[in-house]
């Protein structure tokens, strides 16, 4: 506070009020890092201090503040039902519950309490649960991520500040509402999404677990019930559609219901580690600080053929995961306590592939190449997540020599940090020849910027094919699909990318039906609501 009165030339006395609205790391000096602020001030007479004041660091702020529109003026005979509870379904919810709508939210896992017990089986034990795992359950696969709330999505209505806002005041680190780049991290995430649901509850909605939509009902293009685990009829005339990216059972229940969909570009690639205090060293010129968190990094290289090689999902400080869903089958992500305390860091190095790449004229096409990937890494691993150093990959790959190994002199003992069992295997048989050749290309030329990217002595893993959703569920401006009633919505129907854009995505399909449906009043319908 003193120094921003300082620099708005008035004594601490006149600030009414004042706190951090942003806070950045500026490591473009390495190794003099400095830490930025934005801070926003109210004065008793802003008029005269801007008047005074022509330093390029002061400027006047409105704040976007968010404001749920409303105003719909049909009548729901039926409660609206939400499938899904991931960040989408679960801030879809939470709004409509808030605004008097008594949401039904339905999720085919277990509550975030039992499936955190049961994803802990699974790296301990390797006895998966398809019913609740790393992909399904409360909260969605991005339970299980680092926890990143940063987002691309342009915001001019709030959305993400609200976002945060919500998270922070379910119990979530108040520093997210001004860090550059937020993060919540895995073990408070179980927490926050705990209180997302409890605060649904007390607003007069509802949250069935293990409760699986196997089929939908419709009677003249419009919705008209939803069919849990095969055997109860929901009758409802209002469903968002909010599964997330690997429900890939119910994808094909809508294809077979003509639901329109269709083949969309995603990303593929393999988790890449290197040891956490090298990155710190790379990023900010020294490898270790108390006062620094562990370092990020987002790189991404175009190789000669035209594909862009990239970085995703980087965890600072944090895990390997087995994220499979189906026996059988194996895929894996990248996990952050919220502490990033590993001794590893690691990110996936993924590669874009579009439907001309999976062929097929079929919308699920991108479905059949994410499972015929995991088959492999399944198979290679025997069951554990497979892992190989990356010299033995590019040697593999390109038939030459990464060169000396960094990481083997420098940082003896480092080992892969993986939740589940994994083993030494042959990880550059699980992807198609053109994407290894492209991952290689891509990896060296991001070393050449990044000193010790390239290493030899990286550790590689696979398969990481959950990206983001391998098909889009079509909507219109009302955010409708050509199935009157449902509302195709978050990053499984193909309109986000990561937990905050979910969760914005979310708020706009409740705000979509509260803009056609006044609030919701508890009649004889058949939802149960007496």
């Amino acid at each position: 506070m003193e120094k921003a009165a300082k620099i708005l030339r008035i004594s601490p006395d006149a600030v009414l009020s004042w706190q951090i609205a942003r806070k950045s790391i500026d490591a473009r000096k390495k190794p003099e890092i400095s830490i930025v602020y934005s801070v926003d001030v109210s004065v008793k007479t802003e008029e005269k201090v801007l008047a005074r004041c022509h330093s390029a660091q002061v400027q006047a702020v409105t704040e976007q503040r968010y404001t749920f529109a409303a105003g719909g003026t049909e009548r729901l005979v039926h409660r609206p039902v939400v499938i899904g509870s991931g960040p989408a379904g679960l801030f879809c919810a939470y709004l409509l519950a808030k605004h008097g709508y008594s949401p039904l939210v339905l999720e085919r896992g277990r509550c975030v309490e039992e499936r955190r017990e049961d994803v802990e089986r699974f790296w301990r034990e390797g006895v998966l649960d398809p019913a609740s795992n790393v992909q399904f359950g409360e909260g969605g696969a991005g339970t299980f991520s680092d926890g990143k709330l940063n987002t691309l999505v342009k915001d001019k209505n709030g959305r993400n500040r609200e976002v945060l806002r919500i998270f922070a005041e379910a119990g979530a680190p108040e520093e997210i509402l001004y860090e550059a780049k937020p993060h919540i991290g895995t073990d408070i995430l179980c927490r926050v999404v705990r209180r997302l649901r409890e605060q649904i509850l007390a607003w007069g909605g509802e949250v069935r677990f293990e409760a699986q939509v196997t089929d939908i009902r419709c009677t003249d293009g419009q919705i008209a019930g939803v069919v849990v685990n095969d055997r109860e009829t929901i009758v409802c005339e209002a469903v968002v559609l909010a599964v997330g990216h690997s429900a890939r059972d119910t994808f094909a229940m809508l294809y077979d219901r003509h639901v329109p969909m269709e083949a969309k570009a995603f990303a593929v690639g393999l988790r890449m580690e290197h040891p956490r205090r090298m990155i710190d060293a790379v990023q900010y010129g020294q490898s270790f600080d108390p006062r620094l968190p562990a370092a990020s990094y987002k790189v991404t290289a175009q190789t000669s053929s035209g594909r862009g090689v990239y970085s995703f999902c980087m965890c600072p400080g944090g895990y390997v995961v087995n994220a499979s869903s189906e026996r059988d089958k194996l895929a894996v992500n990248g996990m952050s306590y919220s502490g990033r305390g590993g001794a590893n860091s690691n990110s996936a190095v993924i590669v874009t592939v579009t439907p001309e790449d999976y062929g097929g004229d079929s919308p699920l096409a991108g479905v059949a190449f994410q499972r015929r990937l995991e088959e492999r890494a399944y198979r290679i691993g025997v069951g554990a997540v497979p892992v190989e150093t990356y010299g033995d990959y590019r040697r593999a790959v390109t038939g030459t020599d990464a060169g000396m190994s960094v990481i083997a002199r420098d940082y003896v003992g480092f080992a892969p940090a993986v939740r589940g069992a994994y083993r030494m295997a042959a990880v550059h048989d699980i992807l198609p020849r053109e994407l290894n050749e492209a991952l290689v290309e891509g990896i060296d030329l991001i070393g050449q910027s990044m000193r010790g990217f390239a290493d030899g002595g990286a550790w590689l893993s696979g398969v990481e094919s959950r990206t983001s959703s391998p098909v889009r569920i079509m909507r219109d401006e009302s955010g409708q699909s050509a199935v009157r009633g449902l509302y195709p919505c978050g990053e499984g129907a193909g309109y986000a990318g990561g937990i905050t854009s979910a969760a914005m995505d979310g708020m706009l399909t409740a705000e979509k039906i509260a803009a056609r449906y006044r609030p919701f009043t508890a009649s004889s319908g058949e939802n149960g609501l007496r």
